[in-house]
């Protein structure tokens, strides 16, 4: 029994009652050799390997929903090409989906690729949850992360998921301070005053093997806390 893809099945072929995982990414720069489109790409991936092994491994009824692409990405907004909806719509999109999709799962699981949307997804989880809707969230994060944005990390992981694109001749380092020393300025100013490029970290020894076992990691600790939450 694997998971129920909801943009590939009719409505007569849905599970009753199941759990619904939806993937919520971002549309944002990530460097010159990667595209708009990873936090949302991670993301779908992860949610979609994490649901066929609750319903393959653990017997659930499993429903996989398409991702919400866009999130909160103001600190990228000096990058051409961000797309972002910031807090507020963003929280309103996630309750309204809540709230839509309540009247037909037994739980929902927010699958979140993009660490500017934590703000928003435990605000909308708290609320929804005071209005009686089960629902969670769980972040696709590395225990062993490397770098923060576009890096070592990102890189190797969309290599494993889609390496046709990912441009590896343009992977050059960014700003490699650990995460701790330049988050201030970033809160205050954005990613543009840190890192030219867009890239914290360095990409250029990420590779397609490394990126599977990342992968998994992020695969297995999703399912987990699904099954603990």
């Amino acid at each position: 029994m694997a998971a129920c893809y909801l943009n590939e099945y009719p409505w007569p072929t849905l599970p009753n009652e199941p759990l619904l995982l939806i993937p919520v990414g971002s549309t944002e720069q990530h460097g010159p050799h990667l595209p708009f489109s990873v936090d949302t790409m991670i993301a779908t991936a992860v949610a979609a390997r994490a649901g066929d092994r609750l319903a393959d491994v653990h017997e659930l009824k499993v429903v996989v929903a398409p991702a919400v692409e866009y999130g909160a990405s103001g600190e990228h907004q000096a990058f051409p090409g961000t797309l972002s909806i910031g807090h507020a719509a963003l929280r309103l999109v996630l309750i309204e989906l809540v709230r839509s999709a309540s009247s037909w799962t037994k739980k929902i699981v927010f699958i979140n690729g993009h660490g500017g949307n934590v703000e928003t997804m435990t605000e909308v989880t708290a609320t929804m949850r005071s209005e009686g809707h089960s629902v969670s969230w769980v972040p696709c994060a590395l225990e062993t992360a490397k770098d923060a944005h576009a890096g070592f990390d990102e890189t190797s992981v969309v290599l494993a998921i889609a390496p046709w694109v990912v441009r590896m001749d343009e992977a050059l380092p960014g700003n490699t301070q650990p995460l701790g020393e330049i988050l201030p300025l970033l809160q205050k100013q954005g990613l543009r005053p840190i890192t030219e490029s867009g890239v914290l970290g360095d990409p250029s020894r990420a590779n397609s093997k490394i990126g599977e076992r990342l992968l998994e990691e992020l695969v297995t600790s999703v399912t987990n806390r699904v099954l603990r939450d």
